[in-house]
């Protein structure tokens, strides 16, 4: 019987790669809240309308730009309804693009992302076409008086971030904004209603410490059921 063959040298195994990730990107963002004017009604218009297509109810919007102008902005900020703008930029804001109100000084915060964001909508949505700046959702409020507290609150009717801008901390830099005035101003408390088929918002809801409260229905008389009463 012939001898085997002898085995072959073993060869090293190879080195592990210490480049097996691509570099992470840091593209920073630049986002600012600040209190809406009646000159931002145009966009206020389309987020709503925004807003009403994202709750599935565009059947029940009916808001105009001039409906909104004859309601908004008639009383000072924080006393009737009250508008903050959420707008962001890829350049970091600057004074002379800041807003000139005083009674609610801008927020801004820089927001570092590790994959380029594209909006389709950005021109649609420019508030300030030479600095680049774009609206991306809003909230609206207005006092409550919760009486058991005997303390004033605030009441958030609407909070929205466009689509290319949710789960980056903006929904949550807009209503903690809502809630630092109202601690500012000594209130008791901020209320708002989710629906109960957004399952993402009401987990962020409850991961900021908000406590949802199953046992309560919304009672509302509107259209011909409250024109009924004024006959």
């Amino acid at each position: 019987m012939a001898a085997a063959a002898p085995l072959p040298p073993s060869t090293p195994a190879p080195e592990p790669s210490m480049n097996l990730l691509e570099p992470t990107l840091d593209i920073p963002i630049f986002s600012r809240v600040r209190l809406a004017t009646s000159a931002d009604v145009p966009h206020i218009h389309k987020l709503i309308h925004q807003m009403a297509v994202f709750e599935k109810l565009t059947h029940l919007f009916s808001a105009t730009e001039s409906s909104l102008t004859a309601t908004l902005f008639n009383s000072p900020p924080f006393t009737s309804f009250t508008v903050l703008l959420l707008e962001v930029s890829p350049n970091p804001f600057t004074n002379a693009s800041a807003s000139s109100a005083t009674a609610f000084p801008p927020i801004d915060r820089a927001v570092h992302l590790d994959l380029p964001l594209i909006d389709p909508e950005r021109e649609t949505f420019f508030s300030d076409k030479a600095n680049d700046i774009t609206v991306a959702g809003f909230v609206l409020f207005f006092p409550e008086l919760p009486t058991f507290l005997a303390k004033p609150g605030f009441y958030v009717e609407d909070l929205f971030v466009r689509n290319c801008y949710r789960r980056k901390g903006f929904g949550r830099m807009l209503l903690s904004a809502v809630a630092k005035q109202a601690v500012k101003m000594g209130y008791g408390r901020v209320d708002w209603v989710v629906l109960d088929w957004n399952i993402n918002a009401i987990k962020f809801y409850e991961e900021m410490g908000a406590e949802i409260h199953d046992g309560w229905r919304i009672c509302r008389l509107t259209s011909e059921a409250l024109q009924a009463y004024g006959d």
